[in-house]
């Protein structure tokens, strides 16, 4: 089989990058052969056409055919991304690799951004002296050309030599000019992309602690250029920067009991920590992970990081999780019945086993009770005075005030780690070595706003660790929002971020809902290093062929491609990620309260509100086979708005789980945890945990209560905080029901009626009240009804904004759609049934 041409065409407007892959072979032979195709793409490329006709960055496409005598056959691949900015450049990589001298080789690249160019550089790893000249580059103020093709010849390693020169990676690096806070607003045909990389901000504080494996595996050279690594690493930190050390295998060891600023002294005294790092014993994530994320929670908590910082846990593993425990923080308060409180005490914890809630409210472990430490056999404790020094304790390990349980299997692993971090830490996941288990490390990663990376094994590795942490050595901005009208976008791929980097960049793409809209406001919010970032801006379309002038020089609509491209990439990661059971759906009540009814099956939902005093309470949830029960009361405004009606919210939550004895109340203020009369006072000041044999429950600081029933439902309990001084309104809560489906047939409530689904027709759509939201008539139940599309939010992910859900609103408090009346739902308490 001979390679008689290959041609790689690329073609970039505006970062987004479209390259076509062109290769013919002949078969010489009097005998039909197979011939193979194979190329090496970019991780974050979309395969969007493949034709025949009769690593690190890269992921490798194959194909074969049977190619008959002395007969042609042609390849023609296609693949789209969208260029990643980093380290302040966009990077083009195309691996060629043909194996053989080819008759017509080629490489053109034609790139067209709007702002302009900054730089433009190429190289490739095979280039020569004598084939630099063969490189032709031409750049003008927003428009580059780039072309490469040697001759037979030319390609050659020798001239009497049949191998060929070109087997390796050929490089586009650029940036573009950045003038204004807001960023790049581009308008094309009914959609826009919104590329955000401000210029000149001042660096965010950091806070990062580095989780080294230091098991059996990473023996020898793994070992020694992790080492390596961590000195320069730890070189490079910022005085106003904190950072942690933990090593682990079986067991877990700190440098330092909590995290320390990164002065020269600091830096100094890790550094010869890090020396002394050696090999031994198993892999137990689970604990390290969680060990970091209580420091990190304990340094926020006591006030010793700056309050804008960024806060962050780099892990570094070659292998397996083979050994683990979990690890549930602190109980906020303590009382049995009418007792006083219990002053909590710390304790270092090796190994024990929690198995209940009540097993755990019952045994108060110090120094005053060792009957009851040595009753329990599966615990082991060991009492740290405070009084001793930090040396000492560090020698020991870490003072935790938390319970641990065994833990190995991967999915409750990053189901630990992510209810831990409850969304306020990036966790960033290095693989090192090809037999890690790379894919639980990315879906970690993933679900803890970071992502993952594999370290190969090669004389370069302590160079791709180095790499690796300066793109995230340099936050920026924090919790980046993005606004923009909601009657004028939708179909947004992502409006919130965690963290923005210093040398990358955030792209936000949308539908609008007018095609002819040329303007709309734009408004971007963040956590800043000095001070809080806010900017304000218009977005205005320019005319097509004012931003794209040469028609032929792009490739379609490619607006709308980059924005499906990211559309579908978030789906993907979501679905990859999330690890929801495949028939949960959302069933919530927020706001003022609004009821909304996922329907999977029919890819809708309904939505409905309800109206009444303040003080009323409404069951949601009853299901007799189960026991479960909840209840909710609503609460009005401070006082009423002279301008707009009284609004009620539901300010409380009881939750009863009659066959496991459990009561849970929720109020803005604080949550009652009782199990068969002993009781427990948790706060929405402070993340903590409970993991119990029946139950366990996750309080993320100020923003939700994730309730999770043994073999049974998860409940998540938004808090929604509103300035204290407000004149009329006031915090309140919002209610969220996943895994619906594990409740029985009997399950009824206001929201629990709809949990085995509800069938609907709609249909004769025509204008109503609202221009932007059509009415239509809806069958449901025997009913007739005239109903309003629209949406309400889903505020799981973004509290202060939320996400819109679609949905068509029922009126007049659910009238037709729910069973009876709005009174038969109302109870006389908040834990009673009837």
């Amino acid at each position: 089989i001979e390679v008689q041409s290959v041609k790689v065409d690329c073609k970039v407007a505006s970062r987004f990058a479209h390259t076509v892959m062109t290769s013919t072979a002949l078969n010489k032979a009097n005998v039909s052969q197979e011939a193979f195709f194979e190329v090496e793409l970019p991780k974050t490329a979309f395969i969007t056409n493949f034709s025949m006709a009769s690593g690190r960055k890269m992921e490798k496409f194959s194909v074969s055919v049977n190619v008959a005598a002395n007969s042609n056959v042609t390849f023609t691949l296609t693949y789209e991304e969208l260029l990643q900015r980093h380290f302040g450049r966009y990077e083009i990589m195309i691996r060629v690799k043909p194996k053989q001298l080819v008759h017509h080789f080629e490489i053109v690249a034609d790139i067209y951004e709007p702002q302009g160019f900054a730089f433009l550089d190429t190289s490739a790893t095979f280039i020569t002296n004598e084939l630099l000249p063969l490189v032709e580059k031409t750049v003008t103020d927003k428009r580059a050309h780039l072309s490469f093709s040697p001759t037979l010849d030319q390609q050659r390693k020798c001239p009497d030599c049949d191998s060929t020169l070109i087997d390796g990676d050929f490089f586009i690096k650029y940036d573009v000019s950045r003038a204004q806070d807001l960023g790049e607003i581009q308008i094309v045909n009914g959609y826009f992309v919104h590329f955000f990389s401000p210029a000149d901000l001042p660096r965010l504080p950091k806070n990062v602690v580095f989780v080294i494996d230091r098991s059996g595996s990473m023996r020898g050279t793994k070992m020694q250029q992790t080492r390596e690594a961590l000195l320069t690493i730890l070189s490079d930190l910022y005085q106003e920067d904190h950072f942690a050390l933990i090593v682990f295998e079986g067991d877990i060891n700190t440098w330092r009991p909590s995290l320390s600023k990164a002065t020269e002294e600091n830096v100094k005294a890790a550094k010869e920590y890090a020396k002394t790092i050696k090999e031994r014993g198993s892999t137990n994530i689970n604990d390290a992970l969680l060990v970091a994320v209580q420091m990190l929670t304990e340094a926020k908590k006591n006030n010793t990081i700056p309050e804008n910082s960024a806060s962050m846990i780099i892990l570094l593993t070659d292998g397996n999780p083979n050994d683990g425990w979990v690890v549930n923080g602190p109980v906020s308060r303590y009382q049995e019945k009418e007792s006083d409180d219990v002053k909590r005490q710390s304790f270092f914890v090796n190994r024990i086993s929690v198995v209940s809630i009540e097993d755990m409210l019952m045994r108060h472990y110090d120094a005053d009770f060792p009957e009851r430490r040595e009753a329990t056999t599966t615990a082991q404790w060991k009492y740290i005075n405070t009084s001793q020094n930090p040396a000492d304790q560090a020698s020991r390990g870490l003072k935790i005030e938390s319970f641990m349980s065994s833990e190995r299997s991967l999915s409750k692993i990053q189901e630990n780690v992510r209810n831990a971090i409850g969304g306020n830490i990036t966790l960033f996941c290095l693989g090192f070595g090809y037999d890690v288990d790379y894919n639980f490390l990315d879906v970690m990663a993933k679900q803890n706003d970071g992502l993952a990376r594999r370290i190969y094994e090669a004389s370069d590795a302590v160079l791709q660790l180095q790499g690796f942490y300066d793109e995230v050595a340099s936050p920026l901005l924090s919790e980046v929002h993005f606004k923009y009208p909601e009657n004028t976008v939708n179909s947004l791929t992502g409006s919130h971020f965690k963290q923005l980097f210093n040398g990358s960049e955030i792209v936000v793409a949308g539908r609008l809902n007018d095609i002819e809209m040329n303007d709309f406001p734009v408004e971007v919010s963040a956590y800043g290093g000095e001070n809080d970032f806010m900017v304000q801006g218009q977005a205005s379309a320019q005319k097509w062929d004012t931003i794209f002038p040469d028609q032929d020089y792009i490739f379609g609509d490619f607006t709308e491609r980059l924005w499906a491209y990211l559309t579908i990439q978030q789906l993907l990661e979501k679905k990859y990620s999330e690890n929801r059971t495949p028939n949960s759906c959302l069933r919530p009540v927020d706001g003022d309260p609004h009821f909304i009814i996922e329907l999977p099956n029919k890819n809708d939902a309904l939505c409905f509100n309800i109206k009444d005093k303040p003080g009323t309470i409404f069951n949601l949830v009853k299901d007799p086979l189960t026991g479960t029960i909840v209840n909710g009361q609503t609460i009005g405004d401070k006082k009423l708005d002279p301008a707009n009606k009284g609004s009620t919210y539901f300010g409380r939550f009881g939750i009863i789980h009659e066959k496991f004895g459990i009561r849970l109340m929720i109020s803005t203020q604080e949550i009652l945890v009782s199990e068969h009369g002993k009781q427990a006072k948790l706060y929405w000041s402070d993340s903590s945990s409970i993991k119990g044999l029946n139950m366990d429950l996750l309080v993320t600081k100020d923003r939700s209560l994730t309730v999770t029933l043994k073999n049974s439902v998860k409940f998540v309990i938004i808090l929604h905080k509103v300035w204290k001084r407000h004149p009329y309104h006031q915090d309140y809560l919002g209610f969220y029901t996943l895994d619906s489906h594990l409740f029985s047939q009997k399950v009824h409530g206001l929201l629990g009626q709809f949990y085995n689904g509800v069938q609907f027709e709609v249909s004769d759509l025509f204008p109503g009240k609202d221009v932007d939201k059509p009415d239509a008539f809806m069958f449901i139940k025997g009913h007739r009804l005239v109903v309003t599309r629209g949406w309400q939010k889903d505020y799981r992910k973004d509290v202060k904004d939320g996400e819109n859900v679609p949905c068509w609103f029922v009126h007049d408090n659910g009238t037709g759609l729910i069973d009876g009346d709005i009174r038969d739902y109302i109870v006389p308490g908040l834990f009673k049934t009837n």
